[in-house]
């Protein structure tokens, strides 16, 4: 995934950092870190409330993404980065919106990456490259999928190939403390 990021940056592609719930919080952190740490255009459609409700109210929700990215003129070179609990359901709907987002992504060619917490969801199934998170207790799979979304993106947006900039405690040397 590092890899892939690192094209998608030389290409000047941009990144869609899409998530509902608690993974929704983890995109809006995620755009910051992926553009302050690596100089990668990144954007989350959630972090635009008034958008997204509008988008939901007037459309629905399994549309609330396509609609936005096709605002956005996602094309090719672009990528989607799915961070998701389940990775989306259209079986039993659940994160249709997630779905129907890769669904456009494959239309038009774009990679669609993931870090999720199951690997039968759509997510998994679909993504050019997923992160699954191993379910380490049925009953704390939300959880542990969300708090491990954010160790798995930290350590890409800081990995050596990806990283333009150094974060600021890390810029401050080492005190004894």
């Amino acid at each position: 995934m590092v890899n892939a990021f690192d094209t998608l940056r030389t290409s000047q592609g941009r990144l869609f950092i899409l998530g509902v719930g608690g993974s929704a919080g983890n995109a809006s952190h995620a755009v910051n870190d992926f553009r302050k740490i690596c100089g990668l255009e990144s954007y989350a459609p959630t972090d635009n409330v008034s958008e997204l409700t509008a988008r939901i109210n007037d459309d629905g929700w399994s549309s609330v993404f396509t609609s936005w990215l096709k605002v956005s003129n996602f094309r090719k070179n672009d990528a989607l980065l799915i961070l998701s609990v389940g990775g989306g359901d259209l079986e039993r709907k659940i994160s249709e919106n997630i779905v129907e987002a890769i669904k456009l992504s494959k239309e038009i060619g774009a990679k669609t990456f993931g870090i999720v917490g199951r690997s039968d969801g759509f997510t998994a199934k679909n993504a050019d490259i997923c992160i699954v998170i191993p379910e380490l207790n049925q009953d704390m799979i939300t959880p542990l999928s969300e708090s491990f979304q954010a160790i798995v993106w930290h350590l890409i947006a800081t990995h050596p190939i990806l990283k333009t900039r150094q974060t600021m405690w890390e810029s401050q040397g080492r005190t004894n403390v």
